[in-house]
């Protein structure tokens, strides 16, 4: 199954983390994997492409599918809505891939 949650601090989402594997078909086939991929891998490159914010990244997909993203903790006013722009987009997103394959996903949410 594959565990995604976002981090959220003072009126933002300060990072999140996706581990695990959704085992949902062959390999190759799973289209939640697929799913969760697409969306992970896009919002990344757009925070740090598009919206140009400087985030930590730590993957370990040879562990069993690893990916923890942190955002520094002090952006300029515009970046930072770009990045909780891209960073909501994300969740909802995610959101809606766990409301649809939930025995593949389970989505959370904490706050500090």
């Amino acid at each position: 199954m594959i565990h995604a949650t976002f981090h959220h601090g003072t009126n933002r989402i300060d990072s999140f983390q996706i581990t695990g594997h959704a085992d949902s078909g062959e390999y190759g086939q799973d289209i939640v994997c697929a799913a969760v991929s697409v969306l992970a891998i896009t919002t990344v490159n757009a925070l740090q492409r598009i919206a140009e914010i400087p985030i930590e990244v730590e993957n370990r997909n040879q562990e069993g599918g690893y990916l923890e993203v942190h955002l520094p903790p002090k952006l300029e006013a515009t970046t930072e809505l770009k990045g909780q722009t891209l960073l909501q987009s994300f969740a909802d997103g995610l959101r809606d891939v766990a409301t649809n394959y939930a025995d593949y996903i389970q989505f959370a949410e904490t706050k500090d």
